[in-house]
């Protein structure tokens, strides 16, 4: 039996959470920093006119996860904030009491954020040393690992929570039942990530086609080239797939909203044709014709969407009442209970829609760094939309059923929810 001293002193040589912390941020930082110096140097080494070639190849491959990984961290962020605030977001996307906590999300975006620049950093390097074979086998092990851990069907890596999102994703490609607030949550998410899924198809596309770590695809109208139609089919999926569950909505419920919400979806349709196009029709044709046409339809889709933002999704008043909330308690909730965050947020919003336009038009996608900012830039204001959104989704419930607000003390802590369940389930 142990002695007090010995207890004591063995307590005393434990590390302390916020040691462990420190020394956890200090090897994340190193290991970026090793990631960001092998990858330079790799490029440095390669030959100057290849060089943006080979860098435009890789990007692609690993552009729209480095994309999701950042949604991941900030949905986490969302789920956080929830946590301390009177919105109980679990209410509102009708979740069970042991769904995942903002820290678990925040661990798997640590894990892809540590996985996918490591893998990016060996492509460069295994390529600028000359094993284009073994370069060209890391996207693939990439995206075949991403697939298994989504599909693998054991009670590890939260089954339940992958369960949840793979049946979701279901739902949305297929509206054939009564649409949930998770289901049209999720398919306006997959709208501000169109260009990751038309991204995804292109380098999938490489992949089957055996062109990665190769310029075979370089032709623009090639398979995997740039001008293919299957790009616009991609990225006009999304809004697809969110106008046909407007349309079994307003079948379930007769209101004529969502045949509104339909059409502003339906908007994003043109934009996105008109703009493919380009590379199928004369010069002229494109100058004198078709480029007004995709000049109108992405101002119209722009406003509309704005406009719907801001009066249908969020519950506030512009235009005759600019800046004037329909319901006085709304400011009272989360930490935007400032006005100034609404204006920020309303004006952000504006200018965000108007670019968004450029990711969803193929012709304007040359630039890659420009077009991986402005999806940067829409997932932030996907972010920002989502606290508004299911805070206003909360205002109706508990305006609707009293019953549903909860104290402070009702609220299940996140500690709690971790430590009293052995599974996790969103």
């Amino acid at each position: 039996m142990k002695s007090p001293s010995m207890a004591a002193s063995g307590v005393a040589m434990m590390p302390s959470p916020v040691f462990l912390w420190r020394f956890k941020v200090v090897l994340f930082l190193l290991w970026g920093i090793s990631c960001c110096k092998i990858g330079w140097d790799s490029v440095m080494r390669m030959n100057a006119d290849k060089r943006d070639l080979f860098l435009y190849e890789a990007f692609l491959y690993f552009n729209p996860l480095l994309l999701v990984t950042l949604m991941v961290w900030l949905w986490g962020v969302n789920l956080w904030i929830f946590s301390q605030s009177s919105v109980n977001y679990a209410k509102v996307f009708d979740l069970d009491h042991t769904h995942l906590t903002h820290r678990e999300i925040w661990k798997c975006a640590t894990w892809m954020t540590i996985i996918v620049p490591t893998s990016m950093a060996a492509y460069l390097y295994l390529y600028s040393h000359g094993e284009v074979s073994l370069a060209a086998s890391q996207p693939v092990i990439l995206y075949a690992a991403i697939l298994m851990v989504l599909i693998f069907p054991f009670e590890i890596f939260y089954l339940p929570s992958r369960y949840y999102l793979l049946r979701t994703l279901w739902r949305i490609m297929l509206p054939l039942q009564a649409i949930t607030f998770s289901d049209f949550f999720l398919a306006d998410i997959m709208t501000s990530m169109s260009k990751v899924f038309s991204d995804l198809e292109r380098s999938v596309c490489r992949m089957v086609n055996k062109q990665v770590a190769t310029i075979a695809w370089f032709e623009a109208d090639s398979v995997c080239g740039g001008h293919s139609v299957v790009i616009p089919v991609v990225l006009v999926f999304p809004y697809l797939c969110r106008f046909f569950q407007c349309l079994r909505q307003y079948k379930d419920t007769r209101e004529r909203t969502c045949l509104f919400n339909a059409l502003k979806y339906s908007t994003a349709i043109p934009v996105i044709f008109l703009s493919a196009l380009k590379y199928h029709v004369f010069p002229d044709s494109w100058t004198k014709f078709y480029r007004p046409l995709w000049l109108i339809s992405s101002v119209i889709n722009s406003l509309y969407s704005f406009y719907w933002d801001v009066t249908r999704d969020w519950d506030l008043s512009v235009f005759t009442r600019i800046f004037k909330f329909k319901n006085p308690h709304i400011c009272t909730n989360l930490l935007y209970g400032r006005k100034w965050v609404y204006y920020w947020v309303i004006g952000s919003n504006l200018i965000l829609r108007c670019t968004w336009t450029y990711k969803l038009s193929a012709h304007l996608r040359h630039n890659y760094l420009t077009v991986f900012t402005i999806t940067a830039l829409e997932i932030m204001r996907r972010f920002q939309w989502i606290f508004f959104r299911v805070e206003n989704e909360w205002n109706k419930m508990t305006s609707s059923k009293p019953s549903l607000e909860l104290s402070g003390n009702e609220i299940p802590k996140e500690e709690d929810r971790l430590l009293g369940s052995a599974m996790h389930n969103v």
